[in-house]
C-alpha cells in the first residue's frame, strides 16, 4: 500500500474544501450572519491539516486500484469529518454525531436528515448543506481531477473509485479532459435549472440552493415541507431537471457531439424513461381519488417517481399516506435508481438491465445446454468480467443490506421503518416510509443507528467497494502488487 499517495490526495481534498468554504463565508458575509466565522476557522484546520498530509507525501509513482479505492473511501471520510464542523461549531446542530450524519446525507448526497426546523439553520449553513449535494453529486475528486491534472497512474483509479455505475470509461482519452468535461455538462445544467428557477419568480438563494439539491440529486430542501409550498411551475421545473440528471452523463456527450441517434439507442436511457412513464401514470391512476382532478395527480406523481428514482429526495406531498400499490412501486424505485454515469444512485438501471438478460441467458442455456448466448447491451457483448462485477455487486449490496437492517432492530422500530430507513440511505434517497416517510426525520434513531446509517450512505454512494477495501486486511500490507 503507497501511504504516501494516499496522504497526499487526502491532503489535496482537504485543501480543495477549504476553498468550497468560502462560498458559504461569503453568503455569512451578505446575510450578516456571526456564523460565517465557523467555517473560517474549519478552513484555517483544514489547511493544516492538509498542508501536513501534504509535507509527508513525497513523489511516488505506484499508485494501483487499491490506493484508488483507499484514497476514495478515506477522503469521503476526511471531507465529511471536517465538513461537519461549522454545523456542530456555531450550536446550530449541538451533537457532532448529528451534525455529521447531515454532512454525510450531503456529500453522498442522500438527503436523509436529522432536522426537525430546517428553517431555523441560518442562510450560510443552509447554503453549505445544499453545496454538499451539488459537490457530492458528480464527486469532489472527479472535479480535482478537472481542474488539477495528476501524473503517475491516479487518475484513472481515482475516477473509477468515486464515479457511480458498473464501469467508467474516458469519453475522450485524457482522464482530464473527460473530467472536465463531466463537470463543464454539470455546471451548464445547473445554470440553467437556476435561470428557469428565477424565471418563476423563485427567489435567488432559493433557486441556487434547490438547483444544489437536484443537480447532486440530493434533496436537502431549504422549506420544512420540502417542496411543498412552491408553485406547480417551480414544481415541474424540478421535476424535469431531476430526470435530467438521473441521465448518464456520457449521453450527454453524445448529444454535444450531434450523435443524436446514440442518445436514442442507449437502451440504459430508454429503459430509465420508460420506468418513469409507465411508473408514473400507474401511480396517478391509483391516487387520482385524492387530488381534485388528474392533471394534479400526475402532477405529484411525476414529482414523487422522478425524485425517488433519481434517489433526489424532494417531496410536494405525503407519499406516506398514498395507497399500498403506490408506495410499493416507489419502493421499487428506490432500488432501481438512475443510471449509471449520473449523479443519482440505487443499484443503477443498467445493473438491472444486464442482470434481467443474465437470467434469460441462463434459462436459455438450460433448456439448449448447447446453445452459446452471449449478454449484449447497445449492440455489444458484454465481458465476462463485467458480468462477474454485476454478479458480486449484487450479493455484497444484499448481504450489506441484510446486516444494516439487523443492526437497526437494536433500537426496536418497526420494520418497515427499519427497512426503509436502511433502503433511503444505501440508495441515498432520503425519505422512507413510517417513522422516516417525507415529513418525518432521523433524528430519533440512537447515536449507534446512525453511524450504521451513516455507513450505509457512504457505502451507498461509492458502489460498496471503495468502502469495503478498508476492511481488507490484505489493503494495507506495505507489499505492493499489481
Amino acid at each position: 500500500m503507497n501511504y504516501k499517495a494516499i496522504s497526499k490526495i487526502i491532503g489535496l481534498v482537504l485543501k480543495f474544501e477549504a476553498a468550497f468554504m468560502l462560498l458559504p463565508a461569503i453568503v455569512a458575509v451578505i446575510y450578516q450572519e456571526r456564523a460565517g466565522i465557523y467555517f473560517a476557522i474549519t478552513m484555517f484546520l483544514c489547511l493544516l491539516v492538509g498542508a501536513a498530509l501534504g509535507l509527508v507525501s513525497k513523489k511516488d509513482t505506484e499508485f494501483y486500484a487499491k490506493e484508488g479505492f483507499a484514497s476514495v473511501a478515506l477522503s469521503w471520510i476526511a471531507l465529511s469529518i471536517f465538513g461537519a464542523l461549522p454545523f456542530y461549531l456555531s450550536g446550530e446542530i449541538p451533537s457532532y454525531t448529528d451534525a455529521l450524519f447531515e454532512t454525510i446525507s450531503g456529500f453522498t448526497t442522500t438527503g436523509a436528515s436529522i432536522l426537525s426546523n430546517v428553517e431555523a439553520l441560518s442562510h450560510c449553513m443552509l447554503f453549505w448543506r445544499s453545496f454538499t449535494h451539488w459537490l457530492g453529486g458528480m464527486g469532489v475528486l472527479v472535479f480535482i481531477l478537472a481542474v488539477l491534472p495528476l501524473t503517475g497512474g491516479y487518475n484513472m483509479h481515482l475516477m473509477r473509485a468515486e464515479s457511480p455505475g458498473p464501469q467508467v470509461g474516458k469519453l475522450v482519452p485524457r482522464v482530464h479532459k473527460t473530467a472536465t468535461i463531466l463537470y463543464g455538462i454539470y455546471v451548464f445544467i445547473t445554470v440553467v435549472e437556476i435561470i428557469l428557477l428565477l424565471i418563476g419568480k423563485m427567489p435567488l438563494f432559493d433557486a441556487v440552493t434547490i438547483s444544489f439539491g437536484t443537480a447532486g440529486t440530493g434533496g436537502f430542501g431549504i422549506k420544512n415541507d420540502s417542496m411543498a409550498g412552491y408553485s406547480d411551475y417551480i414544481q415541474n421545473v424540478v421535476s424535469i431537471f431531476m430526470i435530467l440528471f438521473g441521465v448518464n452523463f456520457n449521453a450527454y456527450f453524445f448529444l454535444l457531439l450531434r450523435k443524436v441517434k446514440n442518445f436514442f439507442r442507449s437502451e440504459e436511457v430508454l429503459t430509465y424513461f420508460g420506468i418513469i412513464i409507465v411508473s408514473t401514470i400507474a401511480i396517478a391512476i391509483n391516487v387520482n381519488s385524492l387530488f381534485p382532478s388528474f392533471m394534479k395527480s400526475l402532477q405529484h406523481s411525476l414529482f414523487q417517481v422522478a425524485s425517488i428514482i433519481t434517489t433526489t429526495g424532494f417531496s410536494t406531498v405525503d407519499f406516506d399516506v398514498w395507497p399500498e400499490a403506490s408506495k410499493s412501486i416507489l419502493l421499487l424505485l428506490m432500488f432501481i435508481g438512475a443510471c449509471a454515469g449520473s449523479t443519482g444512485g440505487g443499484i443503477k438501471v443498467s445493473r438491472i438491465i444486464i442482470s434481467i438478460k443474465l437470467i434469460k441467458k441462463e434459462i436459455t442455456t438450460f433448456i439448449h445446454p448447447r446453445c452459446v448466448k452471449s449478454v449484449k447491451m447497445d449492440g455489444k457483448v458484454i465481458d465476462d468480467e463485467t458480468l462477474k462485477a454485476v454478479s458480486v455487486y449484487f450479493m455484497t449490496f444484499v448481504l450489506v443490506f441484510l446486516s444494516s437492517v439487523l443492526l437497526l432492530t437494536f433500537d426496536d422500530c418497526d420494520f418497515i421503518t427499519n427497512f426503509t430507513a436502511v433502503s433511503a440511505t444505501i440508495n441515498n434517497i432520503g425519505p422512507g416510509l413510517n417513522m422516516v416517510g417525507p415529513t418525518q426525520n432521523f433524528g430519533f434513531f440512537s447515536g449507534f443507528c446512525k453511524y450504521v446509517l451513516m455507513f450505509d450512505m457512504l457505502v451507498g454512494r461509492l458502489e460498496l467497494f471503495p468502502m469495503l477495501v478498508l476492511f481488507s486486511p490484505n489493503t494495507w500490507k506495505k507489499k505492493q502488487s499489481a
